[in-house]
């Protein structure tokens, strides 16, 4: 586990109320390693045979291409480009991907929350895109407000176990589209100091996105380009196709050195075959298209390889994400991402409607199928619910709490056998007919022995009943509460917020990003 100083008793509560943040009990900033060995439901052979079923895919059927700049360059590469297929050789692709590095950082304006993609190490990543919010004091699904992506960009910022900020965490609806992207990214750099990210949506906004990213890091163009300052994700238009703007603004990335991530969107028995090992062949086919293409663009550009591979409901048509074979997809594409030596990002996903039960079982399911494959970055880690439709910060804080356990089960002291971790000592002192509580070696160790939860009860049924009954979702309610009020914004130079804020004028005044609308 790579990380910043423990703090006492994880330092938490105590130091949290003198710094006037809200009193929770919250682990320290640190990137986790996950030492575990990947769960590996393929054999040898399936392996292989997922690969060639998506090599025949890219050679024999093709995948489309809808961005004229692309079907250039993969003709100057010698591909077949008939129209908007194009079919690539499996020796090209391999040539392509044997360029892509394994493992990269992205260093954001505050150099210490900079991040390493690769290797061992799992990041967690707030809810993006829903267009819709729900909280307890609202109590019902409405449309997201600029007002309520700020607070969930306050969210991202307060919890350490979130360790870059996605796109918006909820659409600002009541923003026009066309300066939307302006608004939010202004928010972020100001809210948070994190990793972010940008819609490839278009010319437009991926520039204002970089050039805001260089102005909050106060980075010259050299500076900017040296290494990778902020990332972009895509999803293919399953089946078969990639559009026109995620393209070209992956094209705008990966030529100035930013990082990007390719993430096929196959829902089994919809946009992808009904077999697992299916819906996993096409999502990796039209991965491997696009990065690809961004290798012959730039080689050495940092990539990854996303999976979003679920099932549907066969009754109503609708996603399903959780599910037994959510977890076995995510787990067979980890095994594929480390046959192409590339990172992986996945999700921390549901279909439930509330921050109920059923939401955290499946988050939870998600997550966990995270650590079990792999997985380097995984997006929508905390407040996604109703299949990616809304953002909830109720349910954000409870994810925050289930990222905890997970971060603390990777912890190497949870698994430690020196001699004090052994405790023969205790033991023999201890003997058959006493307790350990009041021993030194357990007075040395209780407040860093155990994971302590900062939304999760412990109390029994009657402590509990006494104390106001008070189920998880409203104790979630109230963290988030508590948090807003007392949030302080990461420090920022008035002189750059000034510049930010002259930068987001100027683009509204030249009307920003062209709609459809």
């Amino acid at each position: 586990m790579a990380d910043t100083p423990r703090r006492r008793g994880g330092g938490r509560a105590g130091n949290a109320a003198r710094r006037g943040q809200a009193s929770i009990d919250q682990m320290p900033w640190r990137i986790p390693v996950n030492t575990d060995r990947p769960t590996e439901p393929l054999p040898p052979e399936g392996v292989q045979a997922i690969h060639d079923g998506a090599m025949r895919i890219l050679e024999e059927i093709g995948i489309e291409f809808l961005n004229e700049e692309a079907l250039e360059i993969f003709k100057q590469a010698g591909c077949k480009v008939d129209g908007t297929n194009v079919k690539m050789g499996r020796d090209w692709v391999m040539e392509m991907l044997a360029q892509a590095p394994s493992q990269f950082t992205i260093t954001p304006r505050n150099p210490d929350k900079e991040i390493t993609i690769g290797g061992k190490h799992i990041l967690f990543g707030n809810v993006s895109s829903p267009p819709n919010y729900f909280d307890l004091e609202i109590g019902k699904k409405v449309s997201g407000s600029r007002k309520q992506c700020a607070d969930l960009l306050r969210l991202t910022q307060y919890f350490n176990c979130i360790h870059f900020a996605g796109g918006y965490p909820v659409e600002p609806v009541d923003v026009h589209a066309s300066v939307r992207h302006l608004d939010v990214v202004h928010d972020k750099m100001v809210l948070t100091d994190k990793v972010a990210h940008a819609y490839s949506l278009g010319k437009e906004r991926v520039e204002d996105v970089m050039e805001m990213v260089k102005i909050a890091g106060r980075l010259t163009e050299e500076e900017f380009q040296a290494k990778p300052r902020m990332y972009t994700n895509i999803n293919s238009t399953s089946p078969l196709k990639h559009d026109v703007p995620m393209i070209d603004g992956c094209l705008r990335c990966v030529r100035r050195g930013q990082a990007v991530v390719v993430t096929p969107f196959t829902l089994a028995g919809a946009m992808a075959p009904v077999t697992m090992s299916g819906a996993v062949t096409l999502s990796i086919a039209e991965a491997l298209s696009a990065i690809a293409l961004f290798q012959y663009v730039r080689p050495g550009a940092p990539c990854v390889i996303g999976t979003f591979t679920s099932n549907v409901d066969m009754k109503s048509g609708a996603p399903a994400f959780g599910t037994p074979e959510y977890m076995r997809a995510t787990q067979m594409t980890g095994q594929m991402a480390r046959f192409y030596g590339l990172p992986m990002r996945a999700s921390g996903v549901c279909a439930a409607n509330v921050p109920d039960g059923q939401a955290m079982w499946e988050t939870s399911n998600s997550l966990w199928s995270a650590v079990q494959s792999g997985t380097n970055v995984v997006y929508h880690a905390a407040g996604w619910l109703e299949g990616g439709l809304i953002a909830s910060p109720e349910k954000f804080v409870m994810d925050c709490e289930v990222l905890q356990m997970i971060q603390r089960y990777m912890e190497p002291q949870v698994t430690a056998t020196g001699p004090d971790d052994i405790a023969l000592d205790a033991i023999k002192e201890v003997g058959p007919n006493g307790h350990f509580f009041g021993i030194q070696h357990t007075q040395d160790r209780y407040e860093d022995a155990f994971y302590q939860p900062f939304v999760s009860d412990w109390r029994n049924f009657e402590a509990w009943e006494v104390a106001g009954g008070e189920w998880t979702a409203a104790r979630a309610h109230r963290v988030f509460k508590d948090i807003i009020a007392t949030f302080e914004e990461p420090p920022m130079d008035v002189a750059v917020k000034e510049e930010l804020t002259a930068f987001v004028d100027r683009r509204k005044s030249e009307g920003g990003a062209p709609t459809d609308f």
